[in-house]
């Protein structure tokens, strides 16, 4: 999936780590990140909606689109110009990506700040949910768990939850948020990888 789409600097860097991980390790090779979750997540859920907040470039949207091309997918970011260190084009790009992986379903592109943009889209549109949600946008930990805060209740039971970043060295308490509003809620079964890289969680809502 990755060689479909505009190389930059980390996607290069994934491609090359996966594939030396793969040669020394084979199918022994315990390795998760943003990336490898979605991509079980979409084959095992083939989602008929997807959330992300913090799009960039669009790797983990299309990672989803590749798996299930009909999906349609809502996109929260603000399009940060040379967003770490790397051109950040916004909606243009991410659609043109999101063409390379096939996808045919609907795209909703929102720009701005997630923590007024969420809560007006949810207004607009209050019975809508969604099989699959990320996030990974504000790295701050009040601004992480109001983003968490917004999209849980709009995950179907059934639907997977992803929070990126858990052991991020500059964002250590975001594991936290992560175990205080999902891996302690009876509602969610969940994972955590975060013995390498900067983790990942997700979970899956039980009702």
């Amino acid at each position: 999936m990755l060689r479909k789409l505009e190389p930059d600097d980390y996607s290069e860097y994934l491609s090359a780590y996966y594939a030396e991980g793969i040669r020394r390790f084979g199918a022994n090779w315990r390795y998760a990140d943003i990336v490898t979750v979605l991509l079980a997540l979409a084959v095992d859920l083939k989602p008929k909606s997807y959330l992300e907040i913090g799009v960039r470039r669009g790797r983990s949207v299309c990672t989803v689109a590749s798996k299930a091309p009909t999906c349609d997918i809502y996109m929260f970011d603000m399009w940060v110009a040379n967003y770490a260190g790397m051109e950040n084009p916004g909606e243009s790009l991410v659609s043109s990506e999101l063409d390379k992986v096939s996808h045919t379903g609907k795209r909703i592109f929102t720009n701005g700040n997630s923590h007024s943009t969420l809560k007006t889209f949810f207004r607009q549109n209050s019975d809508l949910a969604f099989d699959m949600i990320t996030v990974d946008g504000d790295h701050t930990r009040n601004g992480a768990i109001e983003d968490l805060c917004d999209v849980l209740p709009r995950l179907k039971i059934g639907g997977a939850v992803v929070f990126d970043d858990i052991c991020h060295p500059k964002h250590r308490y975001l594991e936290d948020v992560w175990k205080e509003l999902v891996v302690n809620d009876n509602r969610f079964t969940s994972w955590s990888c975060a013995d390498i890289g900067y983790g990942v969680g997700f979970a899956l809502r039980k009702w």
